[in-house]
């Protein structure tokens, strides 16, 4: 089994003060090609840092990202099951720019311009670049289940984006009346981290069966079957016996209305009345990737070696945002894409020796103390698509041993990608 630590994720993974701006045109040395990147997330943050450093400062790059603290949106689910705290998560963006001078703005990027290839932000600089890299994460398509808005994320909070809706849905299944029903609504395909809504279902009911183990937790799912089912299915019984019970989109006919005022979900099967909910509606790229021209449909399609955009080669797309084939959208195969395209423009931009991608990705889930189960993949650049070279996942019934050594794999892996990403 591989172990996972700091040191160990940064061998097998890898192939000053912060900017503020205020005029409206920059110039950050005219004598070196330059690299913008928009967004600060698994797939941004390890770009901006492999370029900078990799290149030993031959490529002026640059940083946009509106959160001056990130906090990660894999392992929030362990602060929502009480494993780990708040800022345990957080991440700030200073040491890229000390260590390894990377030029970090703190704004909104708004608008792309590829023919003068330019990005303008929120602020109204345009900031110029040679190749652009898009990193945004996801989007919330909010109309996709009949009632749901923006509004009533306050209530049924989707928690699926950086930020602070997790620490939202902590406080309200923890406000649960005694014997109180919780409501998880998970997504349809495809969504960011695919066992991610199974496992806040699993530290939810850890939460629970300490504080209120007369609650109930009912999973309306808006798909048939899900990643991970028969492990969590498994540990649902174990460990939480009588507690969760999930229903299928071919058992309930489908999500046909949600009131946020009321906490009612309605399906073709029932109407279910929560008293705490958590409802994550279908997802798009981020809306930058639109303003690029870079989508096709609600997705970015890239060329599986340099993860560039199939529309537009000076514009590379990473992470959720893009149509990464066979990898998930995770917070590791972003990682894992950052590394490949910033070794491809390092190439093109400096004439540097460009390896062969390759891509790996490993998703854990936490799903009671020391139960911890995964799945993943190493990959390799076909000329379509992403391709799968080997694959592996847990196993039901495997010992309590193994199972706390996945989780402690984990927390090592966690370490690793966070010092990977900032450091």
């Amino acid at each position: 089994m591989t172990k996972f630590n700091r040191r160990g994720f940064l061998a097998t993974s890898g192939g000053a003060a912060v900017a503020t701006l205020a005029m409206p045109a920059i110039s950050f040395g005219q004598a070196k090609p330059k690299v913008v990147v928009v967004g600060g997330g698994a797939g941004g943050a390890t770009a901006a840092r492999y370029l900078a450093k990799d290149s030993k400062g031959a490529i002026d790059v640059t940083l946009i990202e509106a959160s001056k603290r990130y906090y990660t949106c894999f392992f929030s689910n362990l602060y929502l099951g009480g494993f780990r705290d708040y800022e345990s998560i957080g991440h700030g963006y200073d040491r890229l720019a000390v260590n390894h001078g990377v030029n970090v703005i703190h704004d909104w990027a708004s608008g792309v311009d590829s023919a003068a290839k330019t990005v303008t932000l929120a602020s109204g600089t345009k900031v110029p670049y040679d190749r652009l890299v898009l990193s945004p994460g996801i989007d919330m398509k909010y109309d996709s289940v009949e009632g749901y808005s923006v509004e009533a994320q306050d209530s049924m909070p989707h928690g699926w984006k950086s930020g602070s809706q997790v620490q939202l849905i902590k406080a309200q299944v923890e406000a649960m009346k005694e014997g109180g029903t919780f409501v998880m609504v998970p997504p349809p395909n495809p969504y960011r981290c695919p066992p991610g809504p199974y496992e806040r279902v699993s530290m939810i009911a850890h939460i629970l069966k300490k504080k209120n183990p007369k609650a109930k937790i009912i999973v309306l799912d808006q798909k048939p079957k899900f990643s991970k089912q028969g492990l969590f299915m498994e540990g649902w019984q174990n460990h939480y016996p009588g507690m969760i019970e999930w229903i299928g989109s071919d058992t309930h006919g489908g999500i046909k209305n949600v009131n946020p005022e009321t906490l009612e979900i309605e399906t073709d099967f029932d109407t279910f009345k929560a008293d705490a909910a958590s409802l994550v509606p279908a997802q798009k790229a981020g809306t930058i990737t639109a303003a690029a021209g870079v989508t096709d449909g609600d997705w970015a399609p890239i060329v599986p070696a340099t993860m560039a955009s199939k529309a537009d080669e000076n514009i590379h797309v990473l992470g959720d945002a893009s149509v990464a084939s066979a990898m998930p959208k995770s917070g590791f195969s972003a990682n894992s894409q950052a590394k490949v395209a910033a070794n491809a423009i390092r190439g093109a931009l400096t004439d540097s020796k460009v390896f062969p991608a390759r891509f790996s990705n490993t998703c854990w889930s936490l799903i009671d103390t020391d139960d911890g189960v995964k799945v993943g993949a190493n990959y390799k650049a076909g000329e379509e698509k992403i391709e799968v070279v080997d694959k592996f996942i847990s196993k039901t019934g495997e010992d309590s041993a193994l199972r706390k050594a996945t989780y402690e794999e984990s927390e090592g892996w966690y370490a690793g990608i966070a010092a990977d990403m900032f450091s």
